[in-house]
């Protein structure tokens, strides 16, 4: 019987707090010390990936309060009943089945009647055979011309997740032959967003995904209403460009509107629905269904990976647990994504929404109010153009920010330039390697304006090239990640009911139905 209990409870969790600051990490990674511990203080991922956590400010005595922590929280015995199809969702009383769309980690999952891992593969097939169709000219406009472009309308995890991981595989497919549409995504109800992308577009040969579980979103059946305006305008019959990403029982499910609907369902979370066919759509339509199985692929692999019971060898949970240790031990408020990618440009806003609406919480599973710190704010921007706008404050603002690295030692597309001696991936690579070890470390300066201080930890994922399978790696790893955080705060990680009172007033505010302070910011703003 699994035991849900707050961090403060957990006998681990005191003795992890009497080890507060007792590691130096610009003592720990000054020389041979540095050397040591950057091979020691890594873990293998999949697709090639490496967890490298040296520039953390752990050591032995910490790391083995860690495997305490984990196994009286009971983390693996909660992942477990998770992808068995308990339900962990508790403020929706829903299953939580993300992990389900690409691989089956343990039980058969059934839930109102349904073999829920067979009702994904159904999905994807179905996805795989319509792109396969509009890629072959077998669906096409009405004037039997292929189409050339795909456009999601969603908002949220319909647009944050699938944008960055097409946004990484674009050029990584335009280099291997396997690019077969351009994707372009409309999110944002500012009609402006809507403006800019139709008017970037040839209408007659786009198609559009309108990804809404419910079939009620705001924003997006908005957005709907002016792409159909602009298919109208244009001569062209809507329902022969559109299709629909929901769940079988929305208003969309069964509309004429659509040429097609593909179908989510409830126990799969907006931020979490990347390799649902939620992503799986508009990744097949732009790359082909093969390069999304490869990522699907990727992510079940890392997935795997998350059920291995030895903290070192499991590191979506070391992750995690190194994150919990400086949120409520050392204190630190902010967690920055830095990728020395430049396909990987959206990941950071997709995490920023991953990890904050999941654990942005200030009530346990239960409702109650805890008492301890829980999610940090997370930011972030590729590097090198981070080095040289908010890495200022990240070196030497008198908060200290832990660091997220992610690097690669091949570029996606092969293309260089060699320049005094170094490619520009070796320039890349060498600002990463010097970035981590300049946080580490310092550098001692009587004057002070160029005095580093140091000990500003860090951590950095490796790979060999952006690929498909990475990419799903990444993507599976940061899920887990923020999965094994909310166990560990005893968060429910699955709703976002912070995102709903706003709505709610946005809808008055519509309606006409305001007073006070909201009505007159309602008149200010000539609503």
């Amino acid at each position: 019987m699994i035991s849900w209990k707050n961090l403060d409870e957990l006998e681990s969790y005191k003795k992890l707090s009497g080890l507060k600051n007792e590691v130096n990490i610009a003592e720990a990674m000054t020389g041979a010390n540095g050397a040591e511990r950057v091979n020691k203080y890594s873990v293998p991922m999949s697709s090639g990936l490496t967890y490298n956590f040296a520039a953390k400010a752990v050591d032995d005595t910490v790391l083995s309060a860690l495997s305490e922590l984990a196994d009286e929280a009971e983390l693996l015995d909660k992942y477990e009943a998770l992808y068995n199809g308990e339900v962990i969702n508790t403020g929706e009383k829903r299953l939580v089945l993300h992990q389900l769309t690409r691989g089956q980690l343990g039980d058969a999952v059934v839930a109102d009647d349904v073999d829920k891992r067979a009702f994904y593969v159904e999905q994807q097939k179905r996805i795989a055979d319509f792109a396969n169709k509009v890629h072959n000219g077998e669906i096409t406009n009405a004037a039997g011309e292929k189409f050339t472009t795909v456009v999601q309308i969603g908002i949220g995890g319909s647009d944050l997740g699938p944008r960055a991981m097409y946004l990484a595989l674009e050029n990584w497919a335009k280099k291997n032959g396997l690019f077969k549409m351009d994707a372009k995504f409309i999110s944002n109800v500012d009609p402006d967003d809507a403006a800019s992308v139709l008017n970037s577009i040839d209408v007659a040969h786009s198609i559009f995904i309108l990804v809404s579980k419910s079939g009620t979103t705001l924003e997006t059946l908005t957005n709907e209403s002016f792409v159909k305006d602009a298919l109208k305008n244009a001569g062209l019959d809507a329902s022969n460009h559109m299709i629909a990403v929901t769940s079988e029982t929305s208003p969309l499910a069964k509309s004429s509107d659509y040429l097609c609907a593909f179908f989510m369902d409830d126990y799969i979370g907006g931020r979490y629905s990347s390799t649902s066919a939620v992503g799986g759509a508009v990744l097949s339509l732009a790359f082909g269904p093969e390069v999304f199985d490869r990522f699907l692929a990727g992510a079940a692999a890392e997935d795997k990976k998350a059920t291995n019971k030895n903290l070192l060898e499991n590191p979506a949970m070391l992750d995690a647990l190194i994150g919990v240790y400086e949120r409520n031990v050392l204190g630190y408020e902010s967690t920055a994504v830095l990728p020395y990618s430049q396909a990987l440009s959206r990941f950071p806003a997709h995490l920023q929404q991953l990890d904050m609406e999941s654990n942005g919480k200030s009530v346990n599973r239960f409702g109650e109010p805890v008492s301890y710190v829980t999610g940090p704010v997370i930011f972030g921007e590729p590097g090198t153009n981070g080095q040289h706008s908010f890495y200022q404050l990240l070196h030497q603002g008198t908060n200290i920010i832990p660091l997220q690295f992610i690097g690669f030692k091949n570029s996606q597309l092969g293309t260089d330039v060699n320049i005094q001696g170094s490619t520009s991936q070796q320039k890349l690579c060498a600002n990463v390697a010097a970035q981590i070890v300049a946080f580490a470390c310092g550098k001692k300066d009587e004057n002070k304006n160029k005095n580093f201080e140091g000990g500003r930890p860090s951590s950095i994922i490796i790979g060999d090239q952006l690929t498909p399978e990475s990419l799903g790696a990444l993507l599976a790893h940061f899920e887990n990640k923020v999965m094994f955080q909310g166990f560990v705060w005893n968060l429910n990680s699955f709703d976002q009911e912070g995102v709903q009172l706003g709505k709610t007033l946005a809808k008055k505010v519509l309606a006409h139905e305001t007073d006070g302070a909201l009505e007159v910011y309602s008149n200010l703003l000539n609503i």
